[in-house]
């Protein structure tokens, strides 16, 4: 059954309608549903086949507006960075113990920052880290040397992305308390890294659907040709 605020946000959306990015960064405001500040989420979908190496879309991108979310940074790294990671505000600093609780399961972190000369280490944590998102990787900046610099990016709005295997990206790209136009711009900056990304083997369209909603709140349906110069 449907809760009442729901069944208001439903009239609120027009059915078959499709909105332009400046309708939806608004719309998702009046239509969500629940009582705290929900997160807003885009749902970006891509003409490629993840299951081509040169076409599994995947990369990072500094929010102008951030997230509204503080997210929680471990670096692995050796023990002449732990100084400079813990200065730049990483929530967790360490190798071995790390490795081990990760191993045991524990995985309450948003971003994992590593540094090259422990990534054979990090290796065998591919099956537990891989599937939530979490594996360092040089593409998305999270494996490198600069550990405070990482660490700021993750901690100053930057957020990582890549394609599913249905060939769509989720990311979180803002709050329901954001103004609209930021939850715009926020919305742009990631749709143009996106398009920046578009690999030569690729073919028909690329950006094929776009979607926005809240937490637990109906999906609006955003018009492709509204966000493309």
């Amino acid at each position: 059954m449907a809760t009442k605020k729901r069944k208001v946000a439903d009239a609120k959306l027009e059915k078959n309608k499709v909105y332009s990015l400046k309708e939806a960064s608004s719309l998702v405001k009046d239509i969500n549903c629940t009582k705290f500040d929900s997160s807003v989420d885009l749902h970006i979908r891509l003409g490629v086949d993840p299951k081509k190496a040169d076409q599994a879309i995947r990369g990072s991108v500094t929010l102008p507006h951030g997230t509204g979310k503080t997210k929680r940074v471990l670096v692995l790294c050796t023990p002449d960075k732990e100084a400079a990671a813990k200065e730049a505000g990483a929530d967790f600093v360490g190798l071995d113990e790390f490795i081990q609780k990760i191993e045991a399961g524990w995985t309450d972190v948003d971003v994992i920052v590593a540094t090259p000369s422990v990534m054979p280490k990090i290796g065998k944590l591919g099956k537990i880290l891989g599937p939530r998102n979490l594996m360092p990787n040089p593409k998305t900046g999270t494996v490198t040397n600069d550990v405070a610099a990482a660490v700021n990016d993750v901690k100053g709005g930057k957020i990582t992305f890549k394609v599913d295997k249905a060939g769509i990206i989720h990311a979180s790209i803002g709050r329901v308390s954001f103004a609209s136009d930021k939850i715009e711009q926020n919305s742009l900056e990631l749709i143009n890294a996106i398009i920046k990304l578009k690999p030569a083997t690729a073919k028909g369209t690329y950006l094929r659907g776009l979607s926005m909603a809240s937490t637990m709140s109906p999906g609006i349906v955003i018009d492709t040709k509204s966000v493309q110069n």
